[in-house]
């Protein structure tokens, strides 16, 4: 049974919505004034809300936005009750979060169908939302274990082979052996930063305050973060590496270097990881206005329209068809990181040939 609050101070009006309710198998809960309404909603976390929105003390208005500010509220369907009914005052109503107007004096008819419609509306939403849920979580139980498992199989694997014959080793070998626990461990640090990073993202979405913990800075050289990063990225390369060619303009960018280095590092590495062998790849940088422009440009596997659309925390696209390391946390992170920092992020790819993932920033004036 549905509960729904009808916040109302007229108890002429208020006792013919809750017989009405009570008729139609609702469970209605009463609120003579917008104090009262407001606890209510809180305490009981009511399925819908029907408020008047003309109130002493606290009005309507008033009402919407504090329970809109208030987490365990802030997605319940609000119906206003008005007997105002201008473009003026349904916009700004509409603004503050309200779902539906119904205006005095309505029928029994009108009631129900705004009740119904907002109500079965949230469900639709919910069961979108808790699908989302569910994929997120069947992506995470695909690609973290084996990923997390991977680089600890590895360092496990390894020290146990150098405390067991670490006598009989010679030299180069136990320093081949060193090196690959390194790596492994490296992999592992980068996945939990990955993991945590993107874990922040998504609270901040939740909690606005929690921008505080974000740094702020600017980056005055971008070409040495980016030949910095490449340089580890060969490095740490056991095949290889493909040939990089680097035109970037020189400029001061509104975004902390170490923000910078992060999504320069993920594209860069997605860009190895996807490029097709004796093929190079090329970092661009340039101005246009008061934008810079970072293009990644690289030639191999390539992606689908469909497949940029649904770029996903731990989304993998033909994991099934192709051996590839990676959580797929990559290509979101730099999309959330850039829009946290006002800038925006492009792809332009043809399938089997060329990839260009666009970074567009804000620049500093000189």
């Amino acid at each position: 049974m549905n509960k729904i609050l009808v916040i109302e101070d007229d108890l002429n009006v208020r006792s013919i919505i809750l017989d009405i309710l009570e008729a139609e198998d609702f469970l209605g809960i009463g609120a003579e004034n917008g104090e009262i309404g407001v606890q209510l909603a809180k305490e009981i976390l009511p399925d819908l809300i029907i408020c008047d929105v003309m109130m002493p003390e606290l009005d309507g208005h008033q009402v919407l936005e504090e329970l809109r500010n208030y987490k365990a509220t802030t997605t319940i369907p609000f119906i206003f009750l008005t007997a105002k009914s201008t473009t003026t005052d349904l916009r700004y109503g509409m603004n503050l979060g309200a779902d539906d107007y119904l205006t005095k004096p309505f029928t029994h008819q009108d009631l129900l169908e705004a009740i119904n419609s907002r109500i079965q509306k949230h469900k639709a939403i919910e069961q979108k939302a808790q699908e989302q849920l569910d994929e997120l979580c069947h992506k995470i139980t695909l690609s973290l274990p084996h990923e997390l498992r991977t680089p600890l199989n590895g360092i496990i694997g390894t020290t146990q082979l150098l405390i067991s014959d670490f006598e009989e080793m010679p030299p180069d070998e136990i320093q081949e052996m060193l090196e690959n626990i390194s790596i492994s461990a490296a992999r592992l640090y980068r996945l939990t930063c990955n993991f945590l990073l993107y874990a922040d993202l998504e609270l901040l979405e939740r909690d606005p305050q929690r921008v505080q913990y974000f740094p702020k800075g600017v980056i005055s050289n971008p070409e040495l973060v980016i030949q910095s990063v490449i340089e580890n990225k060969i490095k740490e390369s056991n095949e290889k590496p493909p040939d990089f060619c680097l035109e970037i303009e020189k400029l001061t960018l509104n975004i902390p270097e170490e923000i910078f280095k992060k999504i320069t590092e993920e594209l860069i590495d997605n860009a190895i990881k996807f490029s097709a062998i004796n093929t190079s790849i090329c970092v661009k940088g340039y101005q246009i206005f008061n934008r810079y422009y970072l293009e990644f440009i690289n030639s191999g596997r390539g992606m689908t329209a469909e497949q940029i659309a649904q770029i996903g925390a731990y989304q993998q696209f033909e994991r099934g068809i192709y051996e590839q390391q990676g959580s797929g946390l990559g290509l979101i992170l730099v999309k959330r990181l850039v829009q946290f920092y006002q800038g925006n992020i492009e792809i332009e790819s043809t399938l089997g040939k060329t990839t260009i993932v666009r970074v567009i920033l804000s620049t500093i004036s000189s």
